[in-house]
């Protein structure tokens, strides 16, 4: 069972779908799914890397984005490989019409309109969904996907109404199921910016924003379609008077009024917030990008707020060139309830109930990426559940994926999470450029990649290795110092794999360029693999170990961390925490 059909959703069916299990998905509105709820793009600084190993791990997200981009930039450029991000601006129309076509056309997933109303389980362990319409639909795991729409409230202004985002109605029931459970809930909020009608604007007059000249994509799986990537955005930024009619209307928007209960995304900020908290800046960037390829809306991309209709009006009639813009649809901000993922295992599946598992918005990240990464590796372990196998982990040191599930269980953040490049402390070893290398074995083990596309990877490290031993130590010299492999072996190696040649080329290149910190990455990974070893039973009580300090014994206790590396990563914990645990594990069981 999936119950939603947003970003984490799709990915959750069809992980499940591809690891062998029959899958339901019931969600609010069928026509819905596939939808971008905000920002019309893929991928991003760290959130291409997700992009581009979801793709690795079978996921449609890269496919979907690359059939339907109207514009690739490779962001980061004039810094190192292990920091640059693919992102993509796509069709939003198109990208939910390729998505919905995509999951119709995989066997074994029933799509199935309703409500979640109850969740019924037996013996600690999930049975069945109980939708509103009085129907009971049985199965042997369930990934809830719920976004926004957990008790969702939407705010323009004063106007308050019931909804998980605009002309969708929330779910209602299915908090107060997850209360009866003894889940506890957090309430967090979101916003979107306001759409313009692009026949009323002239964009002409604003700064363009190009994408790559070259062709990029993010699946390794598929040709990318070139002739959609002709569009451009533009820049443009706030001033001073859109400040001032910020300033002078905060009493009339939800966040100067405290309405808003939920805490917000501390890196994606209302502009309320933003003229607020920053008032000695003189503006604030704004990109103005299409949504669709042949539609007229425009998204505001940096306009994100919930002030009334006619003061966002104000705000936009403001910026130069769009003092005769006409609103399609104005900005508004969204409240819902999500699960503090301290209460899941680093599976996703919850501690409370056995084969039930959570991903996306309602484990409390923020970004359509970050939600199909969950969605991917929720619904692979609950099809794992489902046929009686153990569940699996991306390690930090194997993925972002990784690290996005870690940070979420180990940490729980009180904020919308979302990823960043400096969150992987081993980011050099996951580079956006090799995810396929480091993850379709993985994957092809799982049941997720095909085999001729797990041996498209193989024959590619094939024509890696085949250069790297015809490399003498003066060449691997040269290269260090900055000249281009292609240069350095000029036409010595002719391609024994045509097709992976070039592509084989790059990866060497910065495999000998980057050799050694990759090598002392890799000693840091043995390090921590070595506390991973070191395990921690589930039914330990930390709070009766007294020889811990109170902090370490209450956050142990309710994170219950499956090894000596998570626990070293708790804040609270020490490390002479980490050595009385040691010594503890290390002691033989009394009878």
């Amino acid at each position: 069972m999936v119950v939603g059909g947003g970003h984490a959703g799709v990915e959750a069916a069809l992980a499940a779908r591809r690891a062998g299990a029959v899958v339901t998905l019931v969600t609010l509105a069928p026509d819905a799914i596939g939808r971008m709820s905000c920002n019309p793009s893929i991928g991003g600084l760290a959130k291409g890397q997700l992009v581009r190993e979801i793709d690795a791990l079978g996921g449609l997200m890269g496919v979907a984005a690359d059939a339907t981009c109207m514009q690739f930039r490779m962001l980061n450029t004039r810094k190192g490989p292990a920091v640059q991000s693919p992102r993509a601006q796509v069709d939003r129309e198109a990208y939910a019409r390729f998505v919905r076509t995509a999951l119709e056309a995989t066997g074994g997933i029933e799509l199935r309109r309703g409500q979640v109303a109850a969740i019924d389980h037996r013996g600690g362990r999930f049975e069945a969904l109980r939708l509103t319409d009085g129907s009971r639909v049985s199965g042997d795991a369930c990934v809830l996907t719920t976004g926004t729409f957990l008790r969702g409230l939407m705010h323009v202004g004063d106007r308050v109404s019931a909804g998980g985002r605009v002309g969708e109605a929330p779910a209602s029931e299915l908090s107060a199921a997850l209360v009866e459970l003894g889940f506890e809930l957090v309430r967090l909020k979101t916003g979107t910016p306001p759409r313009l009608d692009a026949r009323t604007v002239d964009l002409d007059g604003f700064e363009q924003v190009l994408g790559d000249p070259a062709d990029g994509r993010f699946s390794f799986r598929i040709e990318p379609a070139p002739e959609r990537r002709a569009v451009p955005s533009y820049r443009t930024a706030t001033n001073a008077r859109v400040h001032d009619i910020v300033r002078s209307n905060l009493d009339r928007s939800p966040y100067g009024r405290g309405v808003l209960e939920g805490t917000g995304p501390r890196y994606c900020p209302s502009l309320e917030d933003k003229v607020a908290r920053f008032a000695e800046r003189e503006s604030h960037r704004v990109f103005i990008e299409h949504e669709t390829a042949s539609g007229p809306s425009l998204y505001l991309n940096g306009l994100s707020n919930c002030l009334p209709q006619d003061v966002q009006l104000q705000i936009v009639h403001a910026l130069p060139g769009l003092e005769s813009a006409r609103m399609l649809r104005p900005g508004y901000a969204v409240e819902y309830d999500a699960v503090p993922a301290w209460q899941l295992r680093p599976t996703l599946e919850t501690r409370t109930l056995e084969g039930l598992f959570l991903a996306g918005q309602i484990n409390g990240t923020s970004g359509y990426e970050e939600a199909a990464a969950q969605g991917l590796m929720a619904g692979l372990n609950a099809a794992r559940r489902a046929a009686g196998e153990a569940g699996v982990v991306l390690g930090r040191h194997e993925a972002y994926v990784g690290v996005l599930l870690d940070d979420l269980v180990t940490s729980s953040p009180r904020e919308p999470y979302r990823m960043f490049t400096s969150r992987a402390e081993y980011r050099l070893l996951l580079r956006q450029d090799n995810a396929h290398r480091r993850l379709v074995p993985r994957a092809r083990a799982w049941g997720l990649v095909t085999s001729a596309e797990a041996c498209a990877v193989a024959e590619l490290e094939g024509e890696i290795e085949r250069l790297g031993c015809a490399l003498s130590d003066e060449q691997r010299r040269r290269v260090r110092r900055g000249e281009g492999l292609a240069q350095v072996i000029g036409e010595a190696s002719p391609p024994a794999v045509r097709g992976c040649y070039d592509e084989a080329l790059q990866q060497l290149e910065l495999d000998v360029r980057y050799a050694g910190y990759v090598e002392r990455q890799a000693r840091q990974v043995e390090k921590v693999a070595a506390l991973a070893e070191v395990p921690l039973a589930e039914a330990v009580d930390y709070l009766a170990m007294e020889e811990l300090k109170l902090e370490a014994r209450q956050v142990l206790d309710r994170v219950r961390p499956v090894n000596l590396a998570q626990a070293s990563r708790l804040a609270g914990v020490t490390a002479s925490d980490l050595s009385l645990l040691a010594l503890r594990s290390s002691r033989p069981a009394r009878a």
